[in-house]
């Protein structure tokens, strides 16, 4: 589910942090790195679950109005069409996805359920719900365009959920993204036979993957007198304190790749650093880091500082 540019990230962070406190140690950062990777999947969880409370919700509301002493008759005999969504109800019928809940002790939308609320009344107040409710043919295909819809239109932009995510845990703003995409290509993929277990992906690709951001952020910190030395070295005209914070630290990120950590390609490492950088630096520091990494490699490279391994990986 995780993607090593995401785990870059969370080592980023953690290291950003180390240095916001100056009271902390290597191995609180790995357990924050740890704690904050496995808060990762305890939100695609949620997220899931959201999807499973509103259907809930849907379904004990109906039940409710049947029951009014002077129901109507859309209360007697009202659209089912969305309590009867096959996606819905395998979601709802996924023990797995229940268990692993509970024994997270994922219980968000039992103990806020107004947040449930707020995400039934966006939808049934949709064109999407009304058109889906207006269609007499119910095919599991179609079931899954409208969940699918559901998910990317109505419930991940939903201003008050993202509001609620961000208090319950700040680096959730910065997971979600990756959640909703591992959310959406699980629902795409769902089919009537696809069994419970499928539903929940295993967080990291592969051991190397799971390895990788402990070793990188561990590295890091290690060589960290070092690395500051290096930028130093080749950045003449700019003091240490008018280099911004966050740029530092993909610096030596990126340099402790570069020397560190043989099987990953130079071009590799640059790209995914400048990525970064754009996304959580100041508008210019992807070029200034650009500049800084190019020269440094160029430097390596003469000086056969580069031990990669592996086809293509001198580049």
């Amino acid at each position: 589910m995780l993607n090593r540019r995401h785990i870059r990230v969370k080592v980023m962070q953690s290291i950003y942090a180390m240095g916001c406190r100056p009271e902390s140690s290597l191995p609180q950062e790995e357990k924050f790195l740890e704690e904050s990777i496995k808060e990762i999947y305890n939100l695609y969880l949620l997220m899931l679950d959201m999807i499973v409370e509103v259907h809930a919700f849907a379904k004990a509301k109906q039940e409710m109005h049947s029951k009014k002493i002077l129901a109507t008759e859309e209360d007697i005999n009202p659209n089912k069409k969305f309590i009867e969504n096959e996606v819905l109800l395998k979601l709802a019928e996924n023990k797995i996805l229940q268990e692993t809940l509970d024994k997270r002790k994922l219980k968000n939308w039992r103990l806020d359920d107004e947040y449930v609320a707020v995400i039934y009344n966006a939808l049934i107040e949709s064109e999407l719900y009304e058109d889906y409710m207006s269609e007499s043919e119910q095919k599991f295909k179609t079931d899954r365009a409208f969940v699918i819809k559901f998910y990317t239109d109505i419930l991940a932009p939903n201003d008050k959920l993202y509001d609620y995510l961000e208090d319950k845990r700040l680096t959730w703003l910065d997971d979600l993204p990756v959640v909703n995409m591992a959310v959406l290509r699980r629902l795409q993929k769902i089919k009537a036979a696809t069994p419970d277990s499928s539903l929940l992906p295993d967080l990291y690709k592969n051991e190397d993957d799971r390895e990788f951001g402990q070793e990188l952020l561990s590295k890091t910190v290690a060589n960290d007198d070092f690395l500051t030395q290096e930028i130093t070295e080749n950045t003449p005209n700019w003091d240490k304190e008018r280099i911004a914070d966050v740029d530092l630290v993909l610096i030596k990120m990126a340099l402790c790749e570069f020397l560190k950590f043989p099987s990953i390609p130079v071009k590799a490492t640059i790209n995914e650093y400048l990525e970064i950088a754009k996304e959580y630096s100041t508008p210019k520091s992807s070029i200034f880091i650009n500049g800084i990494l190019d020269k440094l490699v160029k430097q390596y490279k003469n000086d056969d500082t580069l031990k990669k391994t592996g086809r293509g990986l001198q580049e």
